[in-house]
């Protein structure tokens, strides 16, 4: 088909070209910049060990409590037909494009000792989020459940909806239908959007110095150790950026079938 239609024109493939270098070239020439023979040192630090433990910790708590209320809030707007849907789901995708800083400014305002959420907390229980690691998981949550519940709503889009419909007919309640059916017939997407959202959450660095701090052991993840690092030592911040970049080409490995096509 492609060769009845003839050459690609100059005028695309140029400009194709120049987007995949522009793309291409900042990571190779961060690999090719970094010095291979100290990075064991660098990587097995005291700080980039507690960094990336911190950051595996709190990303993989994360993203349990993103699929713990996602999942369903997913199902509720794939599945159910409901006054306001459209602003709701509207609502969920705001963090995508929400600016970091300013993302971590509106935990703040909600959950800092001051916050509308934050002040009845600290006067009610003694407990406040901001500065501690129960903080840096509010705010990859905050962050990363929008990935999660696009992810999985569009999975559970595609699932054909009549499959449900005959499970009520036997008899299956929604709750069941949900467990047996729906989610078994979208697992595909839950996985990518588990995986999605993990490593958003990994890689999470504005809302999280902003509404946290950058406190080694406790605050202090692996993007944040990353920029304080490279203000002192550009070495070191190649060897730990790299270690990120390996953990995104993983996850595109991870989502080769879903998201890449073969063909």
């Amino acid at each position: 088909m492609s060769d009845r239609l003839g050459r690609p024109p100059a005028l695309l493939v140029v400009p194709a070209a120049l987007a995949t270098l522009l793309l291409l070239v900042p990571l190779v020439a961060m690999v090719a910049s970094t010095d291979w023979r100290a990075l064991p040192d660098h990587l097995t630090s005291t700080a980039a060990l507690d960094a990336l433990r911190l950051s595996l910790v709190t990303s993989t708590v994360a993203i349990v409590v993103c699929l713990v209320l996602g999942l369903p809030l997913a199902w509720l707007l794939a599945r159910v037909d409901f006054a306001g849907r459209g602003a709701l789901r509207a609502l969920v995708t705001v963090p995508l494009v929400l600016p970091p800083v300013v993302a971590g400014v509106a935990l703040r305002a909600a959950f800092g000792r001051t916050g509308v959420v934050g002040e009845p907390l600290l006067a009610w229980t003694g407990f406040a989020f901001p500065f501690t690691t129960y903080g840096v998981v509010l705010a990859h949550v905050f962050v990363s459940m929008p990935f999660v519940v696009i992810a999985i709503e569009g999975a559970l889009r595609s699932a054909d909806p009549r499959y449900d419909a005959a499970a009520a007919t036997l008899g299956a309640t929604r709750w069941t239908t949900f467990r047996r059916v729906t989610v078994p017939l979208a697992m595909p997407g839950v996985v990518a959007g588990t995986v999605l959202g993990w490593a958003r959450s990994l890689g999470e660095f504005g809302a999280t110095i902003t509404f946290n701090g950058n406190y080694p052991g406790t605050t202090q993840t692996m993007p944040t150790l990353i920029y304080v690092t490279r203000q002192s030592d550009q070495d070191a911040a190649l060897s730990l950026s790299l270690v990120m970049l390996l953990v995104s080409i993983g996850v595109l490995v991870a989502l080769s079938d879903h998201w890449l096509g073969t063909s």
